[in-house]
């Protein structure tokens, strides 16, 4: 098998955070999938599998390697100069989301310790600490904030991100409401609360960004039109370098204050618009995650 039909996926992030939900829809998608390969191995396991002729593998690293972990990124390196094709997905989540998450299933996070008597304190402690520990896997990494999303759309996200060609920039435009923070896999932030709010007017109250009388009434207002301009050129100017620096993934988040009207429809027509020239992938963080219905006219 040639170096380059080999594909590799590595899925590593927080404990929590949704890792066996990306290797199962990986596992669906034709993946051969191991969770929880200790890095040591790595390099014998693809040697392996790629003598069996196995093609496309998924990878679940984390924090329970916790002492080998340093030595991934040059592991992934080496890989990739010997012309593998090698993506690496970051699964993140805030702090208080993972914590319900934990307490919810009664799992114990692989770095606490029951010698405490505040086990609510000790289990935030120890995801503190898993952050640190992936730092550098993170930095390196096309990274997903599962904060809000379910898991059905988490596998969504999975499956579009494994169809972007790996040797080029993909763009990710990502909507999202403010009043419920801002996404963690943002490399970019664009604030425009500040333009009008299709909220106020009652026959689009209920619709989105994503629908004909919003995206009408938005792409009339000369505030809109100056934003979607700033932030296009802001993007043009920097994607050749963000190229060079041999970048995978840029997330550029859009946040309104409910994540439903302005945000959506600048992300869409931004996605839209560099869409001629790279890949490009949506996400809607709040109409992913269910929080609201739009109600067609």
């Amino acid at each position: 098998m040639k170096a380059d039909a080999l594909q590799i996926i590595l899925i590593t992030g927080m404990s929590g955070s949704g890792k066996s939900v990306a290797l199962r829809a990986l596992e669906d998608a034709g993946y051969y999938c191991v969770d929880n390969l200790p890095p040591e191995l790595l390099s014998s396991f693809i040697e392996v599998e790629r003598q069996h002729n196995v093609s496309r593998i998924a990878i679940a690293m984390d924090v329970r390697s916790a002492t080998s972990l340093p030595i991934v990124p040059k592991q992934l390196k080496a890989l990739r100069d010997q012309g593998i094709s090698v993506k690496t997905v970051f699964l993140d989540a805030n702090t208080e989301t993972l914590v319900h998450r934990f307490s919810e299933t009664r799992r114990k996070h692989p770095l606490s310790s029951n010698q405490v008597d505040d086990q609510r304190r000790a289990l935030t402690d120890a995801i503190e600490m898993e952050r640190d520990l992936l730092a550098e896997l993170r930095e390196d990494s096309h990274v997903i904030d599962s904060s809000l999303i379910r898991s059905t759309q988490l596998q969504g996200y999975i499956k579009q991100l494994i169809t972007a060609p790996a040797t080029q920039l993909t763009l990710v435009f990502e909507s999202f409401g403010f009043k419920r923070g801002i996404p963690l896999d943002a490399d970019y932030v664009f604030d425009v609360r500040m333009l009008p709010n299709p909220h106020y007017e009652p026959l689009l109250r209920p619709l989105t960004g994503r629908d004909a009388p919003v995206a009408d009434f938005l792409k009339v207002q000369p505030d809109v039109i100056a934003m979607r301009s700033h932030i296009q050129v802001f993007l043009e100017h920097w994607l050749p370098s963000l190229t060079q620096d041999h970048r995978s993934y840029v997330t550029v988040a859009i946040g309104c204050t409910g994540g439903q009207h302005r945000s959506v429809f600048l992300a869409e027509e931004l996605a839209t618009h560099f869409a001629k020239t790279h890949t490009t992938l949506r996400r809607h963080r709040e109409m992913d995650a269910g929080l609201f219905a739009a109600n067609k006219l």
